[in-house]
């Protein structure tokens, strides 16, 4: 009579079968039991039925139990290896997983497949490319899951030449239509800065699925075009396919980039349909957006809805900048004290938004305490923009030389938004030499960086040396630098509405223009006088008055308050700073018309309530 065992090793196929159902279910316990069968019935000498259970613990996380039954093995062959390589890899071993390519007597494709992957995927692009070459040169002939592996190294190296030479390899070898070949021809592309030449791989692949797809959001939210993101997400729908959720994470950032809430809510509630709220990143995408749209709010209860969402760095650190853009600095605080407490190791990102939070907060002793504890304990070595936190903390605090000297003594090289930030700084605490002296290393970097300029006038104009301003206005005139436009924008029934400074193509201005001149009349009945010094040209009083009411936020915020309820709260965005002007009368339209007004600029949200700012006017 034959027993269950006769049949075991008499079908290699139900063995096969039931490993497969050990690593499908979970089961180690079943795993276990079957490597006893197996050692009782004499078959752990053989390496078919060996290889099979190796194989299975280390998809089931027993790393080092598949290695020890690897080194009793009395016989491998090539399967072994890459069965043991491919374990290295999946528990992160890239070390141990060249350790044993090296070894290796003998390769074949899945050999080379599995060190070149593992290899970009841990993002050693330059030596997966190298081991390609040798791949080649070794008479392997590159497959489909080679050739994406190959692009997805030239796209994080961003290298076109390498990459074109990869594509003409696809062509040659008919591989440049497969699926996986040109979704990563596309990214390629893209990520190298191509839209053009990445989008037409795309469209003329023969077939699309949703890789494709959700290849040709990310690229162009990575080149900068959230409108052209949400435009090919509507496509995509159209077309049957089931956004994912890396298509969510791609367009909830479109969102988040164009600041338009109602496109953003929308995609949530898509999101929560296709079931994707279990997943780290769109949460954390859905948070920033809310962020960036002026609901801190919404991003609040977003934040706190993630029960059963495995514990995310990254989500934490998008609640702690969120907290931070909108001027919450303690929360921010209390929120890295929560995430310590959950045993979570703060990374730069992490340190990065707190120090921003305590900067844009006047949080000065804690931000360097924050600084010294990132180094110290965390053993993280601060980039340029960790030190720029710390020029803003200071240079806000008016201890600009402490500043200066600072970003000289740094270990790291000093760009252009550093210099900036310290120029900002003499701009608030009225310092034209030091100004002089940031702006003349800000044009050794970069001497067409407009801001720079204007921010350097501001700080004279502001000293009433208009000779200087003069001098700098001609400088920019002489090499064609171009003042970069104010422009505002405020979204109403999922309609954008854009302003410029001085702007008067919206269909309505002169209806805008004539309101905004009776509101300011009634503003200076309560007391608003026009802070006429940060107009830069030394022009007669009415002029200079005449400027500053058509500034872009000012028009912006005009518009939504003729087109809005009484009681309607008003998020206005804008891609430069708020000037000093537009805040002071930001703060007495939210007393006059008794309204709750959300400005975004380009440095942080202002919630103006009751003539208050939640920036308590340290921005």
């Amino acid at each position: 009579m034959t027993s269950v065992f006769d049949l075991l090793w008499s079908d290699s196929s139900l063995w096969s079968s039931l490993l497969k159902a050990c690593v499908q279910y979970r089961s180690l316990f079943v795993a276990r039991q079957l490597h006893s069968i197996m050692i009782t019935g004499g078959r752990s000498r053989f390496k078919f039925w060996s290889n099979h259970l190796i194989h299975a613990y280390t998809k089931l996380g027993m790393l080092k139990t598949a290695v020890d039954m690897f080194d009793r093995m009395p016989q491998r062959n090539v399967m072994s290896y890459n069965i043991l390589l491919g374990g290295h890899m999946l528990n992160g071993e890239l070390g141990a997983a060249i350790e044993v390519f090296n070894n290796m007597g003998e390769r074949n494709s899945a050999t080379w497949n599995a060190i070149i992957t593992g290899l970009i995927k841990f993002e050693d692009n330059e030596e997966g490319l190298r081991l390609f070459l040798r791949m080649h040169a070794c008479g392997f002939l590159p497959d489909a899951y080679t050739l994406g592996s190959i692009l997805r190294g030239c796209a994080g190296l961003k290298d076109l030449n390498r990459g074109k030479q990869a594509h003409g390899y696809a062509i040659r070898s008919g591989l440049e239509f497969d699926l996986i070949v040109g979704s990563s021809l596309g990214n390629m592309y893209m990520r190298c800065g191509s839209l053009r030449e990445g989008g037409n791989v795309i469209q003329l692949m023969p077939v699309h699925n949703v890789v494709a797809c959700n290849t040709l959001i990310a690229g162009l939210v990575q080149n900068g075009c959230p409108v052209g993101a949400l435009d090919q997400y509507n496509v995509m729908k159209m077309a049957g396919f089931r956004p994912d959720k890396i298509t969510f994470v791609s367009v909830i950032s479109s969102c988040s980039e164009l600041a338009t809430l109602g496109q953003g809510q929308k995609i949530h509630a898509e999101a929560v349909k296709a079931g994707a709220m279990s997943v780290a990143g769109v949460i954390s995408s859905l948070v920033s957006m809310y962020s960036r749209c002026g609901c801190l709010d919404d991003a609040v209860t977003v934040f706190g809805e993630k029960k059963g969402v495995q514990e995310d760095l990254v989500l934490w650190s998008s609640m702690i900048a969120a907290y931070g853009f909108h001027g919450r600095g303690q929360e921010a605080i209390e929120l890295f004290d929560m995430m310590e407490l959950e045993g979570l190791q703060a990374n730069d990102v992490t340190f990065l938004s707190l120090l921003y939070s305590c900067s844009h907060c006047g949080l000065r002793e804690k931000g360097l305490e924050f600084f010294d504890l990132m180094v110290q304990k965390y053993g993280l070595q601060p980039q340029v923009k960790h030190h720029t936190c710390i020029v803003d903390l200071l240079g806000r605090a008016g201890r600009l030389e402490e500043a200066e000297a600072f970003i000289r003594s740094m270990s790291v090289k000093p760009d252009v938004v550093i210099w900036k930030t310290l120029l900002s700084a003499c701009k608030i605490h009225k310092n034209p030499d030091m100004a002089e002296r940031a702006c003349e290393e800000i044009l050794k970097i970069d001497p067409q960086d407009s801001a720079s300029y204007v921010l350097l006038a501001n700080t004279q104009a502001s000293a009433q040396r208009w000779l200087d301003v003069s001098e700098v206005r001609k400088t920019m005139r002489e090499r064609m630098v171009k003042k970069e436009p104010g422009i505002s924008w405020f979204e109403r029934k999922n309609r954008v509405h854009s302003f410029a400074t001085g702007d008067n193509s919206h269909p309505q201005s002169e209806e805008i223009g004539l309101y905004l001149k009776e509101l300011t009349d009634e503003l200076k009945l309560l007391g608003y006088v026009p802070d006429t010094g940060v107009v830069l040209h030394d022009t007669d009083m009415e002029e200079k008055e005449y400027n500053l009411e058509h500034h872009s936020e000012k028009l912006a915020l005009a518009y939504a308050l003729m087109s809005t309820p009484d009681g309607f709260s008003i998020r206005i965005m804008k891609n430069l700073r708020v000037c000093d002007d537009c805040h002071v009368v930001i703060k007495y339209i939210s007393i006059v018309k008794n309204r709750e007004i959300i400005v975004r600029d380009a440095s942080r949200f202002h919630h103006f309530k009751n003539g208050h700012c939640s920036c308590g006017d340290y921005w």
